[in-house]
């Protein structure tokens, strides 16, 4: 049977795959391992004998696929954070990793190794391919011999699989040992615009003489009300609510938004309405409509005009599983699900300026899709130059990264749509996914194994430990409980230091919730950077 898988890598793959999934399955006490399962099993065959690893070739294009794709749902999130708390949250993750080189030069100083595999240890310890390539070049422009050269690798084998473990462990204990509740935590992330909204609905009835005579556009510019208002009725007659819509005592009207946004809007007009105004759907009616014109995408909702040229309002946005309340600069996304209210017999021309194509969402768009990704592996091969000679690039985990968040949050560039719908891109990033942790399993676990039980293999095995387990939990402590991060945000940015798919996998499934995400994009290129030029300053300590 070895044989046979050896011979034939895509059944490898497949194999490694299907058993990965079902175990990741199995919940022990709430948790389970889901996707990141892959890695674990990868390992094992990878252990079992050396012929048992997939090509480069495999991991490499998951690894591409995956990074691109989370930098595209994540660009505007990202965005948004940087102007809250992105710099506080990237100087933070910086210390951190400064603080585990202090601690590679305390291993090496106990163990006794050389510079070349401490450098090794602490790119593998943290997971990051690029900084190991950056020493293997520098060492190689120093006219190093081919056995110095591999002594960051044997480092760098050793402390990787202990590199994931040891985050994945400190994820599920902190979780655990803080009882982190992810409902508390709602009203922090959707500040974030990490998760959707809670958004209910209201008809309020006008009671308070102030507003009277005043229109919903002063109202709302005036109050800065965060709620969308749908229909209005004055003198017994429905109609859209448009910012024109004059106020008068005995109206009512009809808002979306969250419970505090409608409470405080409620106690500015009037009082609740014991009973919602009911639509009279031979005149005004509402429909859930799939956005799938790309016309329509990466625009901000201002500019569509939609009430004055399509006499329609959108209430309410649903992209993927969360609601989101739609403002001025809103703007749609390929497969988001719009609930508009309109004049019954002009449902049919906004339905068909929106698209509502199912068929649609389904087909990706091979040149947006291909030209991204090009620009970004692109973009990661930019030699940058460091101080005192040698360079870094990005790489193929850094580049496409960038590239996909600056994408992300562009949304389009004249014709071109960059933004992939939203079920396609989850199954984009989930076979990204699968592939990278596959690869990366098999080619590991053999070396791993190998090392372990020769030489001082056991001895750079604890002192990956020493530098993955206090770095995991020191930032999780600092981030959760001094710096007051969400638990979900602050997993995503421990597997960004971590600059590791498999954890951040592994954090999205403990949550359920696209913040993760939205931390690792957020610190990923700092921690790479500085990551390649700390092993390279660990080198030059040897």
């Amino acid at each position: 049977m070895i044989d046979i898988l050896a011979g034939n890598p895509l059944l490898l793959l497949f194999t490694v795959s299907a058993i990965g999934y079902l175990i990741g399955r199995i919940r022990i006490g709430g948790v389970s391992l889901g996707v990141a399962a892959v890695l674990f099993v990868g390992l094992a065959f990878g252990a079992i004998d050396q012929r048992l690893r997939l090509p480069d070739i495999i991991y490499l294009l998951g690894l591409v696929i995956f990074v691109y794709t989370v930098g595209l749902s994540s660009g505007p999130g990202f965005i948004n954070s940087l102007r809250r708390r992105g710099l506080r949250n990237n100087l933070f993750i910086g210390g951190v990793l400064v603080a585990a080189a202090g601690m590679a030069l305390l291993i090496r100083a106990i163990l006794g190794i050389n510079g070349a595999q401490t450098a090794g240890l602490f790119a593998g310890s943290l997971t990051n391919t690029p900084a190991l390539a950056a020493v293997i070049e520098q060492l190689t422009q120093l006219g190093a011999d081919e056995a110095l050269r591999a002594e960051p690798v044997v480092g760098y084998s050793v402390a990787y699989p202990v590199g994931v473990l040891g985050m994945i462990l400190a994820i599920y204990l902190t979780r655990r040992l803080w009882r982190v509740d992810f409902e508390r935590e709602s009203q922090q992330l959707r500040e974030l615009g990490a998760v959707g909204e809670h958004l209910i609905n209201r008809t309020i009835r006008v009671t308070n003489p102030a507003v009277a005579g005043q229109t919903i556009a002063e109202l709302v510019k005036k109050n800065k009300w965060n709620v969308i208002f749908s229909r209005h009725q004055h003198n017994g007659q429905i109609e859209l609510a448009t910012g024109l819509a004059q106020l008068a005592p005995d109206d009512l009207i009809n808002i979306v938004g969250s419970p505090e946004a409608v409470e405080r809007v409620t106690a500015a007009l009037g009082e609740p309405n014991p009973e919602q105004l009911e639509l009279d759907r031979h005149t005004l009616d509402y429909r859930r409509i799939f956005v799938s014109n790309p016309a329509v995408v990466g625009v901000p909702l201002r500019d569509l005009h939609l009430p004055s040229v399509m006499g329609a309002v959108i209430t309410r946005i649903r992209r993927g599983d969360a609601e989101i309340l739609p403002h001025g600069d809103t703007t749609l996304e390929l497969g988001d699900r719009v609930r508009v209210v309109t004049q019954r017999d002009n449902m049919e021309r906004v339905t068909h300026f929106f698209g509502d194509s199912y068929r649609s969402l389904a087909e990706v768009d091979v040149v947006s899709l291909g030209l991204g990704m090009a620009l970004g592996m692109l973009v990661g091969l930019i030699p940058f130059p460091l101080p005192g000679g040698g360079s870094f690039s990005l790489g193929l985990a850094g580049g496409p990264l960038i590239v996909a968040l600056f994408l992300g949050w562009r949304g389009r560039t004249g014709p071109i749509v960059w933004s992939l719908p939203y079920s396609a891109n989850l199954t984009l990033r989930q076979v990204g996914m699968t592939l990278f942790l596959a690869g990366v399993g098999t080619r590991s676990g053999y070396s791993f194994v190998t090392t372990l039980t020769q030489g001082n293999g056991l001895l750079l095995f604890l002192g990956g430990a020493l530098i993955t387990v206090p770095v995991a939990f020191a930032t999780l402590f600092i981030g959760y409980k001094l710096l007051k991060i969400p638990f979900s945000l602050l997993a995503g940015m421990l597997a960004g230091l971590q600059t590791q798919p498999a954890v951040l996998a592994f954090a999205n499934e403990q949550t359920g919730n696209e913040a993760p995400n939205i931390g690792y994009a957020m610190v990923y290129p700092t921690a790479t950077i500085v990551k390649i030029i700390l092993a390279q300053l660990l080198l030059g300590a040897g």
